[in-house]
């Protein structure tokens, strides 16, 4: 899944850049050149909606960037990150969710009698099911 986020961008007085992202309050980040403020932008942002995801909210909707304002700082202007949240959730993700499943008893005990991790085996299983792995 993917999301664009409009970001405002300030850049320092003697250099770097500020990054701002006016739809996720409190997600702010810098760089010294314009791409590596950019990169750590959508860094910054997929590492807040992640949190937001794994908590079970669903991502914040983006404004346009047309209806975003940059002129909160001297010479700001406005410019949009994407965020592939599926590339970001495997490198990064890492809140574990409980499920519950159910399975034959005979399979549960065999399964106990050679020390299998359930939790594992069945990560392994859906990673290669989604072609993941």
């Amino acid at each position: 899944m993917k999301y664009v986020y409009p970001v405002c961008i300030y850049p320092g007085d003697v250099s770097g850049y500020t990054v701002i992202v006016p739809d996720l309050p409190g997600c702010v980040t810098e760089g010294e050149t314009l791409a590596e403020a950019l990169e750590q932008a959508a860094d910054a942002a997929s590492g807040w909606v992640l949190d937001e995801l794994e908590d079970g909210r669903k991502a914040p909707d983006a404004s346009r960037p047309e209806d975003i304002r940059a002129d909160e700082y001297e010479n700001g202007f406005v410019s949009v990150v994407m965020l592939d949240m599926d590339a970001y959730a495997e490198k990064y993700g890492s809140k574990a969710v409980r499920k519950n499943c159910t399975i034959p008893a005979w399979l549960n005990t065999a399964a106990e009698n050679a020390h299998l991790n359930f939790s594992q085996i069945l990560q392994t299983a859906l990673q290669e099911k989604l072609h993941l792995s």
